[in-house]
């Protein structure tokens, strides 16, 4: 790889043809030539892996390892770097330090063939038979892809996307209906956050090859993270109609169940998996979020606790306890926590868990400094994962405002479905928008449903036209939006329960409401709006399961609220009327006053269901989910003022 004209110097290249010669001492100093450059942090990384190469070439084992260990200091998400560490371990005679280094190598890069390669013959001495075999499998299943196809897996988990997607495409020409190239190329649009296309290459690849079990739990999995829970269980009881007893399938099955509001039945699934596979942590912890959903949440906690006694260094079964928001570790818990977060080779995944867990410990014991140190830690590992851009958000807030203006309303009337069924709480993540869902859903004319994919998925599907989306909008003839109206109607309906009324919650819905304007001209839109620095400062110390990349960085957080405010302006002046402004600090002082006017709004009659709203039984998912289901309070108003001095970003932003 070449450097950028800025640093001519520095020729990656160069040092990679020294090492094919052979010529390990010139590849040693033109390495320490780059590095005496100060390149950038990509290249930096590269040269360093590099050098450490030649260095173990060179029977300089000490000095490669020194190397290596700076290279594994920066990234610690380096799976060469490990797979080299493993090398120079056996090189030290040091086995058990080289099978864990090239564990940790294959879990970050599992196309890694000479990293298995060296594990099987070191678990196999040391017993290990479930690694061996699991190792010889994948040794196995590598060995028989086209050399293509796995150099393309590789470059996927090397994180080159771009280049791996090119490598995919062109063995597809070639080879069109290979299996394991329609699934790779998926699974790269899916990281590239293609799903529609995504979506398209899994359905056409169970379609050529209906028996390939993997594509099918591919789809399966891409279905619930689209929020398709129906199709996703109809898919993996396709799975289970081939394999009854597959734990993977059946959690598949049960994770799609819950999503569709099946909780009780998923429940049953997930301890069942549980009596013939006793240490699966994954579905401990999954069997966790369902009792936490079903409001059942002694049961949650036992089944998280059952997780990290299973696996001690499982991030996500402590942070889980966190995020009940009620739960309190004791110091045994504590000091575990601590320990794990000591450890050098912890996975970053579960280091990111363990600073947002012990975050809320510290702030919950009020020791607000050690608390934000911890919640820095966590968000900058996040946000360097983070594709948030500010530009491109801009952009995006500018096409929806250049294509939905008064005139293009005026010029589209009497257009899309008027079934006045749907119900839009939308916003900003943490600003009360699942008190409000919680309010409506306790009246008798209104289901409570979830986070809905559905209006995203029409944005992602218009966007793959020629035009793009919001632009394609005004070039469409206008009775598709009576059709997407229809469909979001049938595509919902596995989600009520027989009420007139239902509630879609996604957040992120606040971007398309000219779109939903369109395809629902009767639907209603309550806007859940919360004080700026709380709503900002309460999504930066929450960790979200996915998405929301905004909020790991203090001023992505402001800029994307201001970027809300604006577009939320704009939807006022085209739609007058049209969007109902809710602030959640009026909904705590005046609740009952708050109510009604929603219910006003909603065209519904008041019933005090709604004022006990805490009293109502429902699948609530959102992290806010034990919060609702207390009466309402004021403890949460003026929280970020512990942190005041630590949140100069966002006072500067909003005062």
């Amino acid at each position: 790889m070449s450097t950028n004209a800025s640093q001519p110097q520095i020729n990656v290249d160069d040092i990679k043809r020294a090492l094919q010669s052979n010529n390990i001492d010139k590849a040693i100093l033109l390495a320490q030539q780059a590095l005496a450059t100060k390149p950038s942090a990509e290249i930096h990384q590269e040269v360093l892996y590099l050098l450490a190469v030649a260095q173990r070439s060179n029977g300089r084992i000490a000095e490669a390892t020194k190397t290596i260990d700076q290279l594994i200091n920066l990234n610690p998400n380096h799976a060469r770097a490990y797979q080299e560490l493993g090398y120079l371990s056996l090189s030290a005679a040091d086995k058990p330090k080289a099978a864990i280094a090239f564990a940790k190598a294959t879990r970050l890069n599992p196309a890694l063939l000479a990293s298995w390669q060296k594990l099987a013959p070191l678990y196999q001495e040391y017993a290990q038979t479930s690694g061996q075999q699991a190792a010889e499998q994948k040794i196995a299943q590598l060995a028989k892809l086209p050399i293509e196809i796995r150099g393309a897996q590789d470059l996927m988990y090397e994180g080159k996307l771009a280049l791996a997607d090119t490598v995919c495409r062109r063995f597809l020409q070639k080879h069109k209906h290979h299996v394991e190239a329609m699934m790779l190329l998926a699974e790269i649009g899916i990281k590239l956050k293609l799903y529609h296309e995504a979506e398209f290459l899994l359905e056409s690849c169970i379609e050529i090859h209906p028996d390939h079990l993997d594509a099918r739990l591919a789809l399966v999995q891409l279905f619930s993270k689209l929020g398709k829970f129906a199709q996703a269980k109809e898919q993996a009881q396709l799975l289970l109609n081939k394999q009854a007893d597959n734990p993977q399938y059946l959690a598949a099955k049960a994770g799609a169940m819950v999503g569709i509001g099946e909780v009780e039945k998923a429940i049953v699934i997930y301890q069942q998996i549980l009596q013939q596979h006793h240490n699966l942590p994954g579905i401990q912890l999954l069997l966790g979020h369902a009792h936490k959903a079903n409001g059942d949440i002694k049961q949650a906690i036992a089944a998280y606790q059952a997780a990290y006694t299973i696996r001690a260094d499982f991030g996500d079964a402590y942070w889980s306890l966190a995020n009940t928001k009620t739960y309190r570790f004791s110091e045994h818990e504590l000091t575990q926590m601590q320990a794990q977060l000591e450890k050098p080779d912890i996975e970053q995944d579960d280091r990111v868990h363990f600073e947002f867990a012990l975050a809320k410990t510290y702030e919950d014991s009020k020791q607000f400094d050690i608390a934000f140190d911890h919640y820095k830690q966590g968000n900058d590992l996040k946000n360097q994962l983070s594709h948030y851009s500010q530009a491109k958000l801009n952009e995006q807030i500018n096409a929806q405002k250049s294509v939905f203006t008064s005139a293009f309303f005026e010029s589209h009337k009497h257009i899309g479905d008027n079934n006045p069924a749907p119900i839009f709480i939308l916003g900003l993540p943490r600003a009360g928008s699942t008190l409000l869902e919680q309010i409506l859903a306790s009246h008798s004319q209104v289901d409570g449903t979830m986070e809905l994919h559905n209006i995203l998925g029409l944005a992602a599907k218009l966007s793959n036209s020629k035009s793009g989306y919001p632009h394609i909008v005004s070039e469409i003839d206008s009775t598709y939006f009576a059709r997407f109206g229809q469909q979001f109607i049938e595509q919902t309906q596995c989600y009520r329960q027989g009420a007139a009324f239902f509630i879609d919650k996604m957040p992120n819905n606040f971007m398309h409401i000219g779109l939903i304007k369109f395809i629902l001209p009767n639907a209603k839109v309550i806007d859940a709006r919360r004080d700026p620095i709380a709503c900002c400062f309460s999504g930066y110390k929450q960790l979200f399961a996915e998405g929301q990349e905004f909020s790991y960085d203090l001023e992505n957080m402001a800029h994307y609220y201001h970027s809300y405010q604006s577009l939320m302006k704009h939807w006022d002046e085209v739609l007058p009327g049209f969007v109902l402004r809710v602030q959640h600090e009026d909904v705590i002082e005046d609740l009952e006053g708050e109510v009604r006017r929603i219910l006003d709004f909603c065209q519904l009659p008041f019933e005090t269901n709604c004022l006990d709203f805490h009293k109502t039984k429902r699948t609530i998912k959102t992290p806010s989910s034990e919060q609702v289901r207390q009466p309402i309070n004021s403890t949460a108003k003026d929280q970020w003022k512990n942190f005041e001095k630590n949140l100069t970003p966002l006072i500067k932003a909003f005062t």
